[in-house]
């Protein structure tokens, strides 16, 4: 049985047509929810009723825990490629609807059978989405297909069919990454693509450098323990990648944050030393359902621009302001406008109501300081604290929660952090947890939509392709070119006999941002035709000038061209 579990602030359902031959007999009408726990249910061969027991007791507990009023239980069949029988997974679905009726909650049953419409609105805390799986016949399965994997399985994802601005076939044609089934969820990244991951990790380092601080790395195993303390076994297991080893239970990290932690604790802190800004960029690994993978967006091996700064009470608002200013550093560089909002304390939260009420208003005073408008998310924060979350607008009018700071006194007090006060005496560090681009990869696919490929010149994997039109101009295009690469800037040569129009057609195509054409002309006068990517011509340069004007471009980061 596989669940996936929405906590979600409406959800309305609508039965279209019935799609196979077992169905139940309903009337046809649109129903509403307000504040529902949704149950998205496929259940599987071999699913008993001992599983749609347990699944049940956890999905309630957790709406309790988070003062849930209802329930909705929705057959969806696309989990799984394991389907129990329609009459049997019917039957089972009727045993569940009843033993959730037993419980607290308003229970709301989509009908079994049906094609539905269904539309949802989110919660955005933590706990907001989550997988779960039950049954060892599911395992047993999945290992024996395991065991017959040969190289016929060996290939890439198929893109067909999506559209032309989606960043699965902007990367694929700009040879950007790629997708293997062998590596479900997880990144190729090539040549192409890993240029522009660099280059906007480049970028977030030297600020960070700048700013104060320190980067650090840990492992990506820990045993289980770890993320008992960190709270993460019993919120997030279902979600993490497990192994078993030499009796002992170990899990690959979903979060930087509990590593952090061991990292202040492995020594002893003074005041005077606060605040302390560890930046991170380690790869994390959440076991996100099939399903729901959709390319760079939704991914199971993520980045994360990652940063958590232990600092005193009196420096939470101070350290957020130079926080806002990071945010609005990076995203003006790449010509992106934000909108801010305040996550507040959700019904189910940890920690005492007065330092959620000193947290958030240090987050308000900050915006206001930095004179920024922002919308207040009602009950949105993490369970541990509240947080501003910066909502970027793209090029096709699309809204991104990207950037986000939390302000947390619960993880500091569960691992017993400590720093040597003015007065000698122990206290507690407030941390505070900040990325700017969030997942490198999901940001990397809104930007190749953002941009539709035509990435800025600092981050165009090749930024200048020099051609030749006449054989003659062969030797006079290699020098050009080496005396390019001499610049440090990334480009390439081609001499070949394609006709200039295909040449510069093929250019386009790959949206590299500078076409230097040299022919006869540019041979005799020592000079070279520089062509930009929306077409403008300047003939007659100076190829010093040129290197000057493309450098200065790729050292300030413009989001526009030179020439």
């Amino acid at each position: 049985m596989k669940i996936i579990q929405l906590d979600v602030e409406s959800m309305e359902y609508e039965p279209i047509e019935p799609e196979i031959q077992i169905y139940e007999k309903i009337e046809r009408k649109a129903v509403h929810v307000k504040d529902a726990l949704l149950l998205l249910i496929s259940i599987e061969k071999g699913d008993t009723e001992a599983y749609a027991s347990r699944a049940l007791k956890e999905a309630m507990d957790f709406a309790e825990k988070q003062r849930i009023k209802s329930i909705v239980l929705y057959p969806f069949a696309h989990l799984s490629t394991n389907l129990e029988e329609p009459q049997r997974a019917l039957n089972l679905f009727d045993y569940m609807a009843k033993e959730a009726e037993k419980g607290k909650l308003k229970v709301y049953r989509s009908p079994f059978g049906w094609n539905k419409r269904l539309s949802y609105s989110g919660k955005g805390h933590p706990l907001a989405e989550m997988f779960r799986s039950y049954g060892e016949e599911a395992k047993g399965a999945a290992k024996k297909t395991a065991r017959k994997i040969d190289t016929s399985v060996v290939k890439k994802s198929d893109f067909v069919g999506l559209p032309e601005t989606d960043h699965r076939i902007i990367g694929e044609r700009l040879n950007l990454f790629s997708f293997q089934e062998v590596s479900p969820g997880m990144v190729y990244w090539h040549a192409n693509g890993f240029i522009i991951y660099n280059e906007l990790v480049k970028s977030l380092r030297e600020k960070l450098e700048r700013d104060g601080y320190i980067e650090i790395s840990t492992p990506v195993l820990a045993n289980t323990a770890l993320f008992h303390v960190s709270g993460h076994l019993e919120h997030y297991k279902n979600n993490m990648f497990l192994i078993d080893s030499e009796n002992a239970e170990l899990g690959m990290k979903p979060m930087n944050c509990p590593a952090t932690m061991l990292v202040y604790k492995s020594r002893k802190w003074s005041y005077r030393e606060l605040p302390v800004r560890f930046s991170i960029f380690d790869r994390l690994y959440r076991n996100e359902i099939s399903g729901a993978l959709t390319g760079l967006f939704r991914v199971r091996e993520i980045s994360m621009d990652d940063a958590h700064l232990f600092v005193t009470d009196d420096q939470i608002e101070s350290e957020i302001t130079r926080m806002i200013g990071l945010v609005d550093e990076l995203y003006a560089m790449l010509g992106f406008k934000y909108e801010a909002y305040v996550s507040t304390m959700p019904d189910s939260h940890l920690g005492d109501e007065k330092l959620w009420e000193k947290a958030t208003s240090a987050l308000k005073n900050a915006l206001k300081a930095n004179k920024i408008k922002f919308g207040i998310k009602e009950k949105e924060g993490a369970f541990y604290g509240p947080k501003i979350e910066f909502d970027l607008t793209d090029s096709m009018g699309r809204k991104w929660t990207c950037a986000t700071i939390q302000v947390d006194y619960q993880l500091p007090r569960r691992f017993e952090l400590e720093y040597t006060g003015e007065d000698g005496k122990q206290h507690t560090p407030v941390v505070l947890h900040r990325a700017i681009y969030g997942s490198l990869e999901r940001f990397i696919g809104i930007l190749t939509e953002h941009y539709q490929g035509k990435f800025p010149t600092w981050l165009a994997p090749i930024q200048a392709r020099v051609l030749s039109i006449s054989e003659q101009a062969n030797n006079y295009a290699e020098e050009i070119y080496e005396k390019l690469k001499e610049g440090k800037i990334r480009v390439e040569l081609d001499v070949s006999d394609k006709t200039l129009d295909y040449k510069i057609r093929d250019g386009q195509t790959q949206k590299i941002p500078y076409l230097i054409i040299l022919g006869k002309r540019e041979l005799e006068g020592n000079k070279i035709s520089v062509r930009n990517r929306a077409g403008k011509q300047k003939m007659g340069l100076e190829l010093n000038e040129f290197i000057s004007s493309i450098k200065k471009e790729i050292a300030e980061r413009s989001v526009e061209q030179s020439l």
